[in-house]
């Protein structure tokens, strides 16, 4: 179909770095680098030029770039003067095509700098006069404004957690503000317009202060409390434009006062007991009786760790009603609302004054009661008295979260209804950019449950898990999983904001990436896959979102962490010394003993060095450092030093492990291709010998079924993805998880938990496989930094008969879906503009590409499996003849001739059985009686 050059061209989106989602947009920096969507109906749409205008805060133009030759539209460096504290601009932007038809005008983007000299605060850091130990304070100042107000803008922050108020109104959706970072080096503040709170006359503004992760108990075994300071403080400043240009500020000092209030305690791990008996009626209003209230003290603090926020902020994200009330064997009242979801309870009771309701969470049941051992120390645990009006109280924490889909409920008034409670789901606000389904529901769900996992876990700061007393920012888990999140939803400022912080710990320790980012453990060793976030998240996020910027920001906290394994390793470029923890978690390992991988150690360490030292090396060429030739070299010794000394000439390695091969796979690591076509072959063996079960932990689970894909074994990849005995990742989802689990077994299939010390039912780290399945069964992954070139190549298998893999791009919505009808493979794909694409169908034998620009495109071709062409093993072909009649029922036909004996069939009727091929070598079985097993299911699949 022939599209006419439509003059419409549209700048539908427009942005400008890390900005709040309030009007005006507040910077994180003076420069903030620019990225704009064109909307177009024009295939084959490449920008040619662009032109930017800038304008003050009247809506006088100012400058602009006049036009610019260039078809980036990503990632533009800030091409006008740097803001300064509080200024105000607008910009926008228009392109021209490649015949030099100009678009229109983009909708203008407001801009507002806050502060970024640490003189332009006048405010302190206030604290109540009592006991240092307490986890919630009250503050409050009354103030008059002396004329109409044009404008105002609030800049606070705290050490701890804050809620602020003015005029009895919440500031804003902010939870957990201000956030967590490295508090002795890096403290955000949030800046937000507060023009329309304040009044003429009298006002009030007040704030509710927690420990949160400052001074509260973090880590596990008891953990520790005042990681970073004792006292919790506040420092605000609000600064008033009138309407006759004259200007006040109301700041945080000594005039502010404290109490405390019916929050009577809040912990992250432990949750809030909040009294209603001792609500103070107008407390957040002008006018409230603070006699009894104490002056505030103020305390040093230092205005230099201030910083902007650059992150999006937790929000009420939304509300899921209960699914059922039931009652467990012990009598105790207990509420499943369907889903393992991180947030807490909304509540509307009314009852006697002082009655107290208890309510506890976890995520699972265990002989029907409550399974709390998971937790460990977390209490998990809400209490709320009730102040008795008469009336509905309504009620829900502040400071607090929970991983959790069932509450346990003690002494509620009544008989307790599904709108008297609802679960209030919480993450950090990222924008959602991917989605994928396919014919197979149980890939959906396991999909879904990545998908859940992300969103608990994406709190803040990357965690591990959000239900016991841990919740930390695991470098490892991250790092394995951050292809995964890049494509779910828009991660750029949450992890740059995150990868600050990872910096500032490693200056602190000579280049080594701590376990955890905060540190809140203060362990000071590097392991390799843990350490190497440093390296791998930069790379990915270049990848996924075209940011340079993003590298040279990183670079030398990439650089530090390489040049720290170099003095690990040695001369031999052999990282086999230090603490390690290898494949954790390998399933192979005693429950109590996850260390105890099958894959050895130095093995994962050397792997990474290389991968690492490759990445620099990438980085340091594309940003022109002169660094780059060196780490080149580097990268190639340690190649090299793992090949010598872990993969012998056939491609057999030393640890003869699913997760060995994987990564000496993906990371490039043989010698020749013959050599990684063999080493792929083994890898297969080795999966299908284990029953397609998997044998990997943290380490190589990301990887085996690109490894097995990479290598031409997508048969076995697929019936290792769609294994339903444990350990798989469908074996969670048989048994009704709603997210991943840290084991692949963290519940037994007679129902009970798993023994070991370490169970959680919401770890997003074995959840990478997604990634996979984004690229391979839907087809979908990047060809050139931030999509600017696409790769579109499904391959179908595992008896999947349709896909759709959609993800919002920097440039735009990339879609494709497929599906499998009367022997036609029939593709639908959206190309957004400004970019290409290689399209790579199924039935392309000779796997040439076929180049497309932007637009909508379908292709319907003949369908013959690739696989079918290669050769095929028992394993391969059992689970895919199996699942046909026809097939099935003729190769039963031959093994009758073959005179197999009887066990073979009991194999067959069982497809999550043992492996054939085992059988037939446990029998001794001949080579030609082999063979003529493959030629039967051969012949059989081809029916």
């Amino acid at each position: 179909m022939i599209v006419e050059k439509n003059s419409m061209i549209q700048i539908y989106e427009l942005s400008a770095g890390r900005c709040s989602l309030s009007t005006p947009a507040f910077l994180a920096q003076a420069m903030p680098v620019l990225s704009w969507k064109v909307k177009t109906d024009e295939k084959d749409w490449m920008q040619l030029s662009y032109e930017v205008e800038q304008y003050d805060a009247s809506g006088e133009k100012v400058a602009t770039t006049g036009v610019v030759a260039s078809s980036d539209s990503v990632g533009i460096p800030w091409p006008f003067e740097p803001f300064a504290s509080r200024e105000r601009r607008s910009i926008r932007v228009r392109v021209t095509d490649e015949d030099g038809q100009w678009s229109g005008w983009s909708d203008s983007l407001y801009l507002e700098a806050p502060l970024f000299e640490p003189s332009d605060w006048s405010s302190s850091f206030i604290t109540s006069q009592g006991n240092e130990t307490d986890s919630c304070t009250y503050l409050r100042r009354e103030f008059s404004s002396s004329g109409e107000i044009l404008s105002a803008r609030l800049y606070i922050t705290a050490l701890g957690l804050y809620h602020v108020r003015i005029n009895g109104k919440t500031v804003s959706d902010d939870c957990f503000s201000p956030g967590w970072t490295v508090y002795s080096d890096r403290l955000l503040y949030q800046s937000y317009d507060v023009s329309s709170l304040l009044v003429k006359g009298e006002n009030a503004i007040c704030a509710i202060l927690a420990e949160g992760w400052y001074s509260g108990r973090l880590g596990f075994d008891g953990g520790k409390r005042n990681i970073w300071g004792e006292r919790l403080a506040l420092s605000g400043q609000l600064e008033i434009t009138y309407a006759d240009g004259h200007s006040e500020k109301i700041i945080s000092d000594s005039e502010w006062r404290s109490s405390a209030g019916p929050l009577k305690f809040s912990s992250i791990y432990d949750g809030e007991l909040f009294d209603a008996r001792d609500t103070m009626l107008g407390w957040d209003l002008p006018g409230f009786d603070q006699s009894s209230w104490e002056r505030v003290q103020e305390i040093p603090f230092s205005n230099e760790l201030l910083t902007p926020a650059d992150k999006p902020p937790v929000r009420r994200i939304e509300e899921i009603a209960p699914v059922c009330f039931v009652l467990s064997p012990s009598g105790k009242q207990l509420i499943d609302f369907g889903q393992n979801l991180v947030g807490r309870l909304s509540i509307r009771v009314r009852g006697e004054k002082g009655h107290a309701i208890t309510f506890r969470h976890a995520e699972v049941l265990e002989k029907g009661e409550l399974g709390v051992r998971p937790l460990r120390l977390a209490k998990a645990t809400d209490t709320y008295i009730l102040q008795g009006t008469g009336e509905y109280e309504e009620w829900e924490p502040l400071f607090t979260f929970h991983g959790f889909r069932y509450v346990e409920v003690e002494n509620w008034p009544s008989e307790i209804n599904k709108e008297d409670i609802t679960a209030v789901v919480l993450h950090s606000d990222m924008k959602r950019t991917g989605w994928f389904s396919c014919s197979d529901p149980l890939l959906n769900r396991l999909h879904e449950n990545v998908l859940w996992s992300m969103k608990g876990n994406f709190l803040e700061i990357p965690t591990d898990c959000p239900q016991r007393d841990e919740r930390l920012g695991w470098t490892g888990d991250l790092q394995v999983f951050s292809p995964t999140a890049s494509f779910f939803f828009d991660v750029t400022d949450f992890l740059s904001s995150w990868l600050k912080d990872l910096s500032i710990e490693q200056k602190k320790n000579n280049g080594i990436v701590p376990p955890v980012v905060p540190n809140a453990l203060g362990d000071t060793f590097g392991a390799a896959a843990w350490g190497d976030a440093a390296t791998v998240t930069p790379s990915v996020l270049y990848e996924r979102y075209g940011r340079r910027g993003i590298l040279a920001s990183q670079f030398d906290s990439m650089k530090s962490w390489v040049d720290f394994i170099i003095s690990s390793a040695g001369e031999d470029s052999l990282w086999n010394s230090g603490f390690q923890f290898g494949d954790w978690l390998d399933p192979t390992a005693p429950p109590d003993k996850p260390w105890l991988a099958q894959t050895a150690k130095e093995i994962v360490a050397s792997a990474y060095f290389a991968r690492s030292s490759s990445l620099l090396a990438q980085a340091a060429a594309l940003l022109c450092m002169e660094e780059a030739s060196y780490y080149k070299d580097i990268a190639r010794k340690s190649r090299t030093a793992f090949q010598r000394e872990y993969i012998t000439p056939s491609g057999r390695m030393m640890s003869d492990s699913q997760t060995a091969y994987s990564l000496a796979i993906v990371f490039d690591l043989f010698e020749n291709e013959e050599q990684k076509r063999k080493a792929g072959n083994r890898l297969a063996s080795l999966v299908r010998d284990s029953g397609y079960v998997i044998q990997t932990g943290f380490v190589g689970t990301p990887l085996i079924c690109d490894a097995l894909s990479m290598t031409g074994n997508y048969v076995t990849a697929y019936r290792l993805l769609k294994q339903e005995e444990s350990p798989s990742w469908l074996y969670p989802v048989i048994m009704g998880g709603t997210t991943i689990w840290e084991r692949w077994d963290s519940m037994l299939p007679d129902g009970t938990i798993n023994s070991g010390e370490m169970t959680s039912f919401n770890h997003y780290a074995l959840g990478a496989v997604a990634d996979w399945m984004h690229r391979v069964i839907g087809g979908l992954a990047p060809a050139a930094p931030g999509y600017k070139h696409i790769r579109i190549a499904p391959h179908p298998g595992g008896n999947i008969t349709s896909a759709m893999s959609e993800h919002e791009s920097p440039y735009g919505r990339i879609h494709v879906s497929w599906d499998i009808k009367e022997g036609m493979f029939n593709v639908n794909v959206i190309i957004p503009p400004n970019t290409r694409a290689e399209i790579l169908l199924p039935s392309q034998i000779e796997k040439e590409f076929i180049e497309v620009g932007s637009g909508e495109y379908s292709w319907s071709v003949p369908y013959v499996d690739p696989d079918a062409r290669g050769p095929y093993t028992v394993d391969d072909l059992i689970g895919e003849v199996l699942g046909d009649t026809k097939a099935k029922g003729a190769l039963m036909k031959v093994l009758d001739e073959l005179n197999v004996p009887p066990f073979i069939y009991a194999v067959m009727n069982n497809e999550r059985g043992n492996s054939v091929s085992s059988l037939l070598q446990m029998v001794h079985a001949s080579a030609e009686a082999v063979q003529k097993m493959n030629s039967a299911f051969a012949e059989a699949a081809d029916r």
